[in-house]
């Protein structure tokens, strides 16, 4: 059975575990290897706990396995990562969670989410109903430039 739960700091490890196998496998199309490899290479950001205690982690897992994750920072309203696990893509792990961070983030009073997606991800997330506001080139904290979209989505009023 599939579940969805917020995902906690100690879940970090296997959130990130499952991020890089999910950039690995499908930024491949849109990015060289030396930045993937650079970019896989990155621990977990600092603010990822802070994010998680706050309330703004969804993990969505099956028999105790994490499937995908997504998090939201509950102060800015930006999507702040969205992950699927490679062998679980095509199953709407994505959208649920997407879906479910859309209450969450009305439920905290926005009105618009943002992000800045790569550049693979960009079809999906305008499935999703984020538009594009602008290229750009995002400062990863390895000391890549990661060629992106900036995206935006306004909410329905509750």
């Amino acid at each position: 059975m599939t579940i969805e739960r917020k995902a906690l700091v100690a879940d970090i490890p296997e959130l990130w575990a499952l991020r890089t196998r999910a950039v690995r496998a499908s930024c491949a199309s849109h990015y060289a290897q030396d930045i993937i490899d650079m970019w896989c290479a990155a621990a977990p950001p600092e603010k990822m706990a802070a994010l998680l205690e706050a309330g703004g982690g969804l993990l969505m897992e099956e028999a105790g396995q994490a499937l995908g994750f997504a998090v939201l920072n509950l102060e800015t309203g930006e999507l702040d990562a969205a992950f699927v696990d490679p062998a679980q893509q095509g199953r709407g792990i994505a959208r649920r969670l997407l879906a479910s961070l859309d209450a969450l983030a009305l439920e905290h009073g926005f009105q618009r989410l943002f992000l800045s997606a790569s550049l693979n991800a960009v079809p999906f997330y305008e499935s999703a109903g984020y538009v594009e506001v602008r290229r750009e080139t995002y400062p990863h904290r390895s000391g890549i430039q990661l060629e992106s979209v900036f995206m935006e989505k306004t909410l329905p009023c509750a």
